[in-house]
């Protein structure tokens, strides 16, 4: 039997999932009802961690009480958030990749429609009175570039042929299954951006992706492109965007993932006034906010626990390399 800690606050029938599901090859605890005076023997004696974010979960400390975990299972899908300098690096560490991909899909969807179909434009103008047609665009016909060709870019993928929509997939392995017009890996990055009507970033943020979408690289883009970013926001840098926005008022971005956000950073800040430009469309990075997000998000997170203890290949294996 293993000893399962889960380090992450969630309601009595999130928990009794995961005494259901994982009860049979696991003792679950769960931290939040640990006493403070048995927490460092509890997590000394935790095989397998589930959590969404540590280094908000456990005080700079307890990470040295770690040294039995096998297993660092995330609930959020993306990893860049780790506290990697305090994590043992023979740690297996697996992000909940494609948990979301779904609500972040249709999201996707949403935006790039809002911006084709100039919906937000339309209704302020007829907020102050003035009633008149806007030229709005179709999908049908488009090409969508897919910026990480992995569960939610495949889900996006999937959605866009509806509309007759081409795809050009960008993944590490610039290899898919899928039927696309292109498939590619970043080195790729200027051609896919040259020839798509439609841009959506769906990349993990790590030292390979932080900073790939700078200036030279929006200039490569179509004068009346989509920019969709549903991943991380330092993907781009952000004062060229700003820049780039400001100057090709055809350009316009849905902007779901921010630069500085609550969840990583404990605060929203942008350095430049986006808001003000007509040509973006902004949300609170709520692309996966659905009532069933926990839900879905766990569910995910306990096949691959399964998977783990049933000795069988592991989806989402983070490599340190790419982040330290």
């Amino acid at each position: 039997m293993y000893n399962l800690l889960a380090s992450f606050n969630m309601p009595d029938q999130e928990k009794q999932v995961i005494q259901d599901t994982l009860g049979g090859h696991c003792t679950c605890r769960f931290l939040l009802d640990v006493p403070p005076a048995e927490r460092a023997r509890v997590i000394s004696h935790t095989d397998i961690l589930i959590s969404w974010n540590p280094a908000r979960e456990f005080e700079a400390d307890e990470f040295a009480s770690m040294d039995n975990v096998k297993l660092l299972q995330l609930v959020s899908a993306g990893a860049d958030h780790l506290p990697f300098d305090r994590l043992r690096h023979d740690m297996v560490v697996a992000g909940n990749v494609g948990a979301y991909a779904l609500p972040m899909a249709e999201h996707v969807m949403a935006m790039t429609l809002a911006i084709l179909k100039k919906l937000m434009p339309g209704h302020q103008r007829l907020s102050a009175g003035v009633f008149e047609h806007i030229d709005t665009r179709m999908l049908d016909g488009l090409t969508c570039g897919i910026l990480g060709y992995g569960g939610i870019g495949t889900a996006v993928a999937r959605f866009m042929r509806a509309f007759n929509v081409q795809i050009m997939a960008v993944n590490t392995s610039g290899k898919t299954d899928d039927t696309v017009a292109f498939a590619g890996t970043l080195k790729d990055l200027n051609q896919v951006l040259a020839q798509s009507d439609i841009v959506v970033i769906a990349l993990p943020l790590n030292k390979h992706t932080r900073g790939i979408i700078g200036a030279s690289q929006l200039d490569a883009m179509k004068k009346d492109a989509v920019l969709i970013n549903v991943a991380r926001g330092e993907i781009v840098d952000e004062g060229a965007l700003y820049n780039h926005l400001k100057k090709n008022p055809y350009v316009t971005a849905g902007i779901d993932a921010w630069w500085v956000e609550p969840f990583r950073h404990g605060q929203f800040r942008i350095d430049y006034p986006f808001f003000e430009l007509p040509n973006v469309l902004g949300s609170p990075h709520n692309s996966a906010i659905v009532p069933q997000v926990l839900e879905m998000g766990v569910h995910a997170a306990l096949q691959n626990i399964l998977r783990f203890v049933k000795q069988e290949k592991l989806s989402g294996i983070v490599d340190f390399r790419d982040y330290v």
